[in-house]
């Protein structure tokens, strides 16, 4: 097909390829009409990224600049973001995207053949990839409470993550905003499941990557959101790691080191908040005591 174009392609998919969707003939199309599969991949998964993570942040973006209204959602209700602290997040948020994980996007077509993540059409089914799906959110959550915790010493939170807490009032846009060791370090724990899944079974798509990219996006965009509705997942998810959860995160600056789940700080004490200072207080000082007496 001499100077193809999208609907060119797309048409030619529809006439030869009846036997898939709407979406994989767009797939294919988008491969064919690039000729690189590098420069194909690249684009798909950047755009999909700013794409969704800007447009989960503005519902939130909203919210702030409407406090007479959702103020009463606000876990701390003392301190709304202004349009200079989003916008100064923006910007930052952009400089981070494009200098930092665009030049790896560019890298991550490699990485995906080598470890057997695949591109291809057909898609894989929805039941295929649920489990997997399921797996990457376990895995990075417990990837995320040990390196989030590791960041909390001294010398690692000082040269690295203590930018990410420069909002002790967190809000949707400020979920990247980190140092860029931060965002290579803790960002493998997101594309590393799928590699590593890929690698021992030859079994993963990159829609299915792109699907669990998205929903940990939106994972991490909602709990830095500052917002808890009667309607937020943790009220009929009890072990989800929602904004009441990473918000005292930021607000004691320790604990609730896990990303989207709670058993990890549970299991390992490390819950924050007033009251679980109270019990951890009230426990040292009976075990200093108990050590008292026995002398």
């Amino acid at each position: 097909m001499e100077n193809p174009t999208y609907s060119g392609l797309t048409a030619f998919a529809t006439q030869h390829f009846p036997e898939l969707s709407n979406l994989e003939r767009l797939w294919w199309a988008h491969y064919a009409y690039w000729n690189s599969d590098i420069i194909a991949t690249g684009l798909i998964t950047f755009l999909s990224h700013e794409i969704v993570y800007f447009t989960r942040c503005f519902p939130w973006i909203i919210a702030d600049s409407l406090p007479s209204i959702f103020r009463k959602y606000k876990i701390q209700d003392q301190k709304m973001p202004t349009a200079a602290d989003q916008w100064a997040c923006t910007k930052y948020i952009l400089l981070i995207h494009f200098v930092v994980e665009l030049p790896l996007i560019v890298f991550f077509h490699p990485m995906m053949e080598f470890c057997g993540v695949h591109f291809d059409i057909p898609f894989p089914t929805i039941r295929a990839m649920i489990p997997q799906i399921i797996i990457f959110f376990l895995v990075e959550d417990t990837y995320h409470y040990w390196i989030h915790r590791l960041m909390h010493w001294g010398p690692l939170y000082r040269s690295i993550h203590r930018i990410h807490h420069q909002y002790a009032t967190p809000f949707g846009l400020a979920a990247e905003y980190a140092s860029p060791w931060e965002t290579l370090v803790l960002g493998f724990g997101t594309i590393g499941p799928p590699l590593v899944l890929g690698y021992f079974t030859d079994n993963v798509h990159l829609l299915t990557v792109i699907i669990w990219v998205t929903l940990r996006q939106f994972q991490a965009i909602d709990s830095h959101s500052g917002y808890d509705f009667p309607w937020s997942m943790r009220h009929w998810m009890p072990f989800w790691g929602g904004a009441d959860w990473h918000d005292d995160h930021h607000r004691y600056f320790w604990g609730n080191y896990s990303s989207s789940f709670r058993w990890w700080d549970i299991m390992m004490g490390t819950v924050s908040g007033p009251d679980a200072r109270k019990k951890r207080r009230a426990a040292r000082e009976a075990k200093l005591a108990a050590q008292t007496k026995t002398e």
